[in-house]
């Protein structure tokens, strides 16, 4: 692990016959001897769509730990949310639609998997909030990949059966003040994990609220969402360690 010189390229990418822009950020092939073929990682955006903080942590994902980072489009190419109402309702299509919402995860996926210098037998989804969300309906779907990540996402689904499909590991990471996943939620998540012998692991963090990781959004006193910086090094951390031990040969 170290500072990677990184090359960063918007892709067009397709889920049927809809156009989506994804960001890539995957380092030097000379910084990386050792690696020919690069572990993957799909990072997922919140829900204002795909812009500067999901691309600063695929940079990040890339420089700091010199894996691919491949950014997501789950709206479209040119769809993107203005205010948090359009975010709103450009959300609630994709959570009442999961059929849709695995598919245009699945598609990043299948993208990265066919980059050149990618392994595509070492893949792991993240996601932030909405694509926290998301990274675990594709997981729930049965995508083969070998971990997935949510940052302060939903945990919720329609069907607690489909996971049985989940293939390899999940890390959930929770701000445990936060009001907009329920302490019920959490509970049922951690029934239907274990009823589907998941490995799983979920690690809360005291003080903070949704989005805890985004700088972009400071926390008011009283919201309940916004950065929190302790919370969000410590995250990242277990983040890194969970990385490790999956891409380990």
């Amino acid at each position: 692990m170290g500072n990677f010189k990184t090359a960063d390229e918007i892709v067009d990418y397709k889920q049927g016959d809809t156009v989506l822009e994804g960001f890539v950020s995957h380092p030097d092939a000379k910084d990386v001897e050792s690696e020919r073929h690069h572990p993957a990682v799909v990072l997922v955006h919140e829900w204002m769509g795909l812009g500067s903080y999901t691309k600063a942590r695929a940079k990040q994902v890339a420089s700091e730990l010199g894996y691919v980072a491949f950014a997501a489009d789950i709206y479209g190419k040119g769809v993107r949310a203005h205010n948090m109402e359009e975010a709103g309702k450009l959300a609630t299509i994709y959570k009442n639609d999961r059929v849709l919402l695995r598919g245009r995860v699945n598609a990043a996926i299948d993208a990265v998997k066919k980059r050149p210098g990618v392994d595509p037998n070492r893949v792991v989804v993240m996601g932030y909030c909405f694509g926290g969300t998301a990274a675990l309906e594709a997981a729930r779907s049965g995508a083969a990949i070998l971990g997935t990540v949510s940052f302060h996402g939903g945990l919720s689904t329609p069907n607690l059966a489909d996971a049985k499909n989940i293939k390899g590991r999940v890390l959930i990471l929770h701000g445990a003040e936060d009001p907009l996943v329920s302490a019920d939620e959490v509970r049922v998540f951690e029934e239907e994990m274990r009823a589907a012998h998941v490995d799983y692991e979920l690690v809360k963090y005291g003080g903070a609220v949704h989005s805890f990781t985004n700088w972009e959004t400071p926390y008011k006193e009283g919201a309940p969402f916004g950065y929190n910086e302790k919370a969000d090094q410590r995250s990242w951390t277990e983040f890194k360690t969970f990385l490790n031990d999956i891409f380990k040969k």
